[in-house]
């Protein structure tokens, strides 16, 4: 009988198992550093992806909102007549960047046309050949984009004041905001002007180690926030500061350098800081009309007082301080508002707290207050207060001064620049390693996450869970909080499907043209109130402020039917 023989194994040599046990380690390896490298890029493009969605399916949906025909109007008047004089109550940043989107489409512009912005909005989209929904739609694709680039700053901001997680949770934040993606989804001015003031915040911030490299910047994105609307003016005071602090902080390590020449540096970059934005503003109007043409327009109001001296002494262009003028003349008018069920003429100094209270889901809300405190209390974050705090505040304070009770669009920066504060409430519990505040953080942001798709697509209407949701919004809210004209093509859609061949009595307010999509209605003030029988159609815009007339009327209908939770179809008898 023959022996067996093993083969030889030769000195050194590991076995095959081993071999084997040590390939799949470097597999594992492999897909683990590929995870490391990938998982932050994939999740930051997940969250914007959805984001864009939601954006681009709202923006085919509605038809125009009642400023958006004077911004698209205005951007054609830029593209074919290169003209100022159109809409001056704003600057042309905005509008320039809508106008991207307008050349794309490639519209037929009527250039003998003249009337108001809004008419020539209304001419443009209706009475020109155009298909309106597509000429819209590109109109919003640029702010769209321009929205996905603001999260970026968010969670560029987030991450370096708190860590790339803690990043993560303030873009989800922003990524699922409800009033962001409304806004952010139609051609205007709000969100824009508001990214722009937080990308300076943001640069600012850095600028504490390289201020060569960030100032400009900064000054650069507060000149885009200023020439996109004027309202950020009021940030000035806030930022330029911060600019000369920025360098003051970066000049901490140089102990060669004397306290005179620190102090120098720090007036040259506030000084840098606003010379940059002064001549962002100015290349804006440059932009539209090179040769700068204006002529100051009828009716404009005379400024007097300190408003007027700080006019005649900006440094802008002259179509820019008529603007000025414009909006002063705004401001000491008369507005009507609705908050909680009640009308009243004039402003109300807690008006846009009430309203961000109503508006912002209940997990946002305590992720705000929880970031915030955060921020104050842990020395390691509290000096990033001055760049994500303090401008909000202040902002804040400046609109809760105006005179318009109009919607929670005029502080859209709100939920970008505190969804920043948020990340830090993440950052502590990471730090102290304790899971149940991280399990808890997370569960308040799926809370944020599911009360926003819930709304879907109905995010201009928004309200949280406490005051009932998107189809109550309208019994405490109204404006561009909840009705802003955007559902007049789903109104269309359902006289068809449900109302065929029934009288149509039409209290609109919007900028839409309801014959365009269909709708075949009267006005119910042309006639005797006895008169108006079949379907009252009315916006909640105006069910909030209704006069006489249409509170007669309505009193003496019964609500059959809602659209987009922003009109009311009432029978009457």
């Amino acid at each position: 009988m023959e022996a067996m023989v093993s083969p030889a194994v030769p000195q050194g040599a590991a076995p095959a198992g081993a071999a084997e046990v040590a390939r799949r380690r470097r597999g594992t390896q492999r897909r683990q550093r590929w995870w490391r490298r990938w998982s932050l890029p994939l999740l930051v493009a997940a969250l914007l992806t959805q984001m864009a969605a939601a954006m681009v399916t709202t923006a085919v949906r509605q038809t125009p909102t009642i400023d958006e025909p004077v911004y698209v109007g205005t951007a054609a008047v830029y593209l074919r007549r290169h003209s100022l004089q159109a809409n001056p109550e704003h600057p042309p940043l905005g509008k320039l960047i809508i106008e991207s989107g307008v050349a794309a489409a490639h519209p037929h512009i009527d250039a003998a046309y003249r009337g108001s912005a809004q008419d020539v909005g209304r001419h443009l989209l209706y009475r020109s050949g155009n298909d309106a929904g597509r000429l819209l739609l590109w109109a919003r694709l640029p702010m769209i984009a321009m929205t996905l680039l603001i999260g970026l700053v968010v969670f560029g901001f987030a991450r370096d004041v708190a860590g790339a997680a803690a990043g993560l949770v303030a873009l989800a934040l922003y990524a699922f905001s409800p009033d962001i993606i409304a806004h952010g989804s139609l051609a205007t001015l709000d969100v824009p002007a508001a990214g722009f003031l937080l990308t300076a915040a943001w640069c600012l911030w850095r600028a504490r180690r390289r201020p060569a490299r960030y100032l400009p910047l900064a000054g650069a994105a507060l000149g885009a926030a200023i020439a996109t609307k004027m309202s950020a003016l009021a940030a000035i005071p806030v930022l330029v500061p911060l600019a000369a602090w920025a360098v003051w902080v970066a000049g901490r390590s140089d102990r060669a350098r004397s306290l005179r020449r620190r102090v120098g540096a720090a007036a040259g970059a506030a000084t840098g800081v606003t010379l940059f934005a002064v001549g962002v503003v100015w290349a804006t109007y440059l932009v539209v009309d090179p040769r700068l043409r204006w002529a100051t327009p009828p009716g404009t109001p005379v400024v007097n007082g300190l408003r007027g001296l700080v006019v005649d002494w900006l440094p802008f262009p002259g179509p820019y301080r008529d603007g000025m003028r414009i909006q002063f003349g705004f401001e000491n008018a008369r507005w009507g508002g609705f908050l909680f069920g009640r009308q009243y003429v004039g402003s109300l100094w807690y008006y846009l707290p009430a309203a961000l209270l109503v508006k912002t889901p209940l997990g946002m809300l305590a992720l705000w207050f929880a970031g915030a405190a955060a921020m104050v209390a842990t020395p390691r974050l509290r000096r990033a207060a001055p760049y994500v705090l303090v401008p909000a505040a202040f902002l804040m304070a400046a609109e809760m001064t105006g005179a318009r009770d109009l919607g929670v669009r005029y502080v859209i920066f709100v939920p970008m620049f505190l969804a920043v504060a948020a990340a830090c409430a993440v950052s502590v519990a990471i730090a102290a390693r304790r899971r149940w505040a991280l399990a808890g953080l997370a569960t308040l942001t799926l809370f944020v996450a599911v009360s926003s798709l819930r709304a879907f697509p109905y995010y201009l209407p928004y309200s949280n869970e406490a005051f009932g949701g998107p189809a109550k919004t309208h019994l405490r809210l109204h404006d561009s909080n909840v009705d802003w004209g955007q559902d007049l093509g789903r109104l269309a859609d359902r006289l068809r499907q449900r109302h065929r061949g029934e009288p149509v009595w039409l209290v609109y307010k919007g900028s839409g043209v309801p014959s365009y999509y269909g709708i075949v209605a009267r006005d119910p003030r042309t006639v005797p109130p006895a008169e108006v029988r079949g379907l009252l159609v009315v916006s909640n815009s105006r069910v909030a402020r209704p006069g006489a007339w249409l509170t007669a009327l309505i009193n003496s209908s019964t609500p059959i039917d809602e659209v987009g939770h922003s009109i009311t179809i009432y029978r009457r008898a």
